[in-house]
């Protein structure tokens, strides 16, 4: 049965210690690589190189506007659309393989299994995490605004699941998840500036970051994943003070004219 032709596209800004991984692990699943690089100052793009992918560098204007121009560079209809720090397993690269041969829907759903500094977390509401990634590039499009991109279907098409887990390696270290988490929420921040939802008060800056964690560490069995499970509830809920925190200073020293 023959099979259709499936661009891996990933988009990539200093990924030298996750990308060999990611490209080592698609198997037969490509019949294209496609790396777009936003102008990486670390050896990400020699590693591409060397295992055959083909590289274009743009410069990044956000995370939808660059998924999207490297869907549009893809050679093939059809798209599976990865994170450098996501790896297939072999049950996941079996099922793309046999929907390669039987295509039915206009997206494709996957789980992701998250390592979070040594330790694969299940609970807290990280598991299974699912992300519409493989999809017909001509029945959707990457929307979103600031961050917290997503795939979206048109009106009228269908979307199925796949088989099997992506393993998703994030952070390695909290330190690593604090930085980022300190970069993130000032970009929602700016996001929710954008929605015009700029209101804060001592619900937003107290009772929320405290529901954060009740509901991660607790509701959501985030305690059975051991430390690992403690520190995400923990810096989620901090994460949730910082967002409104930063909204409020942001939104008191606006000009008002």
């Amino acid at each position: 049965m023959p099979t259709i032709p499936l661009s891996v596209v990933i988009i990539t800004l200093n990924e030298e210690a996750n990308i060999a991984r990611c490209l080592q692990a698609l198997g037969t699943v490509a019949d294209e690589v496609l790396v777009v690089d936003s102008f990486s100052t670390d050896r990400t793009v020699e590693i591409c190189r060397v295992h055959g992918a083909r590289l274009i560098q743009n410069a990044f204007a956000g995370y939808v506007e660059q998924k999207n121009f490297a869907t549009d560079q893809a050679r093939y209809n059809y798209v599976l659309q990865l994170d450098a720090d996501e790896v297939l397993t072999e049950e996941l690269r079996q099922s793309i393989v046999a929907v390669k041969k039987n295509w039915q829907h206009a997206a494709y759903g996957m789980a992701r299994l998250t390592n979070y500094c040594g330790t694969w977390v299940r609970h807290g509401g990280w598991y299974p995490d699912r992300k519409l990634r493989l999809y017909d590039r001509r029945l959707g499009r990457w929307q979103g605004l600031l961050l917290h991109e997503h795939y979206v279907v048109q009106p009228g098409h269908t979307t199925g699941q796949l088989a099997g887990d992506a393993l998703h390696y994030s952070y390695r270290s909290i330190a690593q998840h604090v930085n980022q988490l300190n970069k993130f929420t000032s970009i929602t921040a700016r996001e929710r500036v954008l929605k015009g939802n700029t209101n804060v008060t001592l619900f937003h800056l107290l009772l929320k970051p405290l529901w954060k964690f009740a509901y991660g560490y607790v509701f959501r069995l985030g305690f059975l994943d051991g430390f690992a499970g403690l520190s995400i509830a923990s810096i989620s809920a901090w994460g949730v003070f910082l967002k409104f925190a930063k909204l409020k200073t942001n939104t008191q020293n606006a000009p008002t004219a």
